[in-house]
């Protein structure tokens, strides 16, 4: 795995220094093969009596459910007409989960008691990249974000009612352009609900999803946003897009975005990055087949994994600390790195 050294240079050198070391790379704990297609969503759940899992989203259509104790796929749902799954979700009623494809179809799936089947659908307006974002409003009743019926439009339903809660609009001659990314929040200290989208133009803008106006909007980026993960406890933020950058970003008083600090990575393209639950460490995933790892709190480079020979499309963190890659050669990787103490 590649160590700091004894100095202490600025972001984009530390950077710079961590991919050109010659220290060995770690290889994955273990590698699931038999998605058959690229791997474009991965969400970690539990199963029956606790046992862990890990789903998994194809570009033929494809919804695997592995276990990570044998290491193979217990079933494949198919319920998106052979077009690419994009997200993955897990609700803990019933339990049930939420797919989204390019059928423009968002599902409900039945996973109790071994069920693997499609107990409901969300119609969806948009056939963009735009993944779907979910908050839970009470044991039974969640808020679903998604793509609307216009190019720029976010569409807010509540589940299981699929009641439209309300369609984020942006202002005429805003020219932000389609949603690329979406990440529903409510902050303790208030009931309202709040969207994070990251725009077409670069953009990021915060939504008080109720009233249905932009609280903050800040640019970030010169390319689409591509991903946004956000970290809740800290107020705090990043977002990768189709450039060489990685921004930073906080919530002022929950309300005010502002960019902290933006950090240069060799080469372009981020596809997803996630925060592990702990808020110690950030994931990124490349367009150059590299995964990258980084200290959340001081975006210190950590690790390059340079395992897959395709697109990296998505990463996962679950509780335990392990991380999931999925990626364009069909193969899932599974890391455990320095695991939470």
């Amino acid at each position: 795995m590649a160590q700091a050294g004894t100095t202490h240079p600025g972001p984009c050198q530390m950077m710079r220094t961590c991919e050109h070391m010659a220290a060995p790379v770690p290889n994955p704990q273990f590698v699931l093969r038999g998605a058959r297609s690229a791997v474009h969503a991965l969400h970690f759940c539990h199963g029956a009596q606790g046992h862990p899992l890990l789903l998994s989203g194809s570009l033929r259509g494809l919804v695997h459910v592995w276990s990570l104790q044998t290491r193979r796929p217990l079933a494949a749902l198919d319920g998106h007409g052979g077009q690419c799954v994009t997200w993955l979700h897990t609700l803990p009623q019933g339990p049930q989960l939420l797919s989204q494809g390019r059928d423009l179809q968002l599902c409900v799936w039945d996973l109790a008691e071994g069920r693997n089947a499609v107990v409901d659908a969300v119609h969806l307006e948009s056939v963009g990249f735009c993944r779907a974002s979910v908050l839970a409003e009470g044991p039974q009743r969640w808020m679903l974000a998604v793509p609307g019926r216009g190019s720029d439009e976010v569409q807010v339903l509540e589940l299981p009612s699929k009641t439209s809660v309300s369609c984020l609009k942006p202002e005429a001659g805003a020219r932000l352009g389609m949603p690329m990314c979406l990440q529903l929040w409510q902050a303790e200290s208030s009931p309202r609900p709040l969207l994070l989208a990251g725009y077409e133009d670069g953009s990021l803008a915060l939504w008080d999803v109720s009233a249905r106006k932009v609280c903050s909007r800040v640019a970030c980026h010169s390319e689409p946003v591509m991903a946004l993960a956000l970290d809740p406890r800290r107020a705090r933020g990043v977002s990768g897009s189709a450039e060489k950058v990685l921004a930073v970003w906080s919530l002022e008083g929950q309300q005010a975005l502002q960019v902290r600090g933006t950090h240069e990575l060799i080469n372009p393209g981020i596809a997803d990055l996630k925060i592990r639950p702990d808020s110690k460490i950030l994931a990124t995933a490349g367009w150059d087949h590299r995964v990258r790892v980084f200290q959340w709190r001081t975006m210190k480079p950590l690790a390059m994994l340079a395992f897959h020979s395709a697109t990296v499309h998505c990463v996962a963190f679950n509780t335990t600390g392990l991380l999931a890659a999925g990626s364009g050669d069909q193969r899932i990787s599974v890391w455990s790195l320095y695991p939470p103490t």
